[in-house]
């Protein structure tokens, strides 16, 4: 079995907003965004240094060498697809969720509590959002050209620890 190796990462953790209603109303139009969705998101992913560990469904698992290009990277990614959609005329949307912590790597895959918070945290984002946890904004704030608003406490699944969590205000 191969020696599990741990290191600190950002995590991005996405989802397609309505990706599961889609897909039952017409499945065919919804692998054919899914797949847009890729092609569109897969080169800022790269552009930013990020590492794609897998996709689950509609959803991608992302890891980063720093919360700063995490953040960044979660930006144009937004911005990439609010201009899809425009030029479109699509209601292709996403939410993002991004933690920074230990990660263990193992067989090809990542785990570790950065990820499960960075997953918990991905559904507090609105669609077309990104959120990040108080370990993040720790790391870039003053960094970026956006505002953040704290959200009120959540409990996350399965998460004993309260993680402070901030909505990154888009224009």
């Amino acid at each position: 079995m191969p020696e599990e190796k741990r290191r600190l990462a950002a995590i991005m953790f996405t989802d397609m907003v309505g990706y599961t209603a889609m897909a039952q109303e017409n499945e065919s139009r919804a692998m054919d965004l899914l797949k847009r969705h890729r092609d569109l998101l897969r080169p800022v992913i790269i552009r930013h240094g990020g590492s794609e560990v897998k996709t689950i469904g509609d959803a991608f698992l992302v890891e980063f060498s720093s919360a700063l290009a995490a953040t960044e990277c979660a930006v144009e990614m937004q911005n990439a697809v609010r201009g899809y959609n425009n030029e479109k005329s699509d209601s292709l949307k996403i939410r993002i969720g991004i933690h920074v912590g230990d990660v263990i790597h193992e067989g090809g895959d990542v785990y570790g509590d950065a990820v499960n918070i960075a997953s918990r945290i991905e559904p507090l984002a609105h669609g077309g959002g990104v959120c990040i946890t108080q370990q993040v904004y720790d790391q870039v704030t003053n960094k970026v050209p956006f505002r953040f608003t704290k959200l009120e406490a959540h409990e996350l699944k399965n998460v004993s620890t309260p993680i402070g969590v901030y909505r990154l205000e888009l224009p």
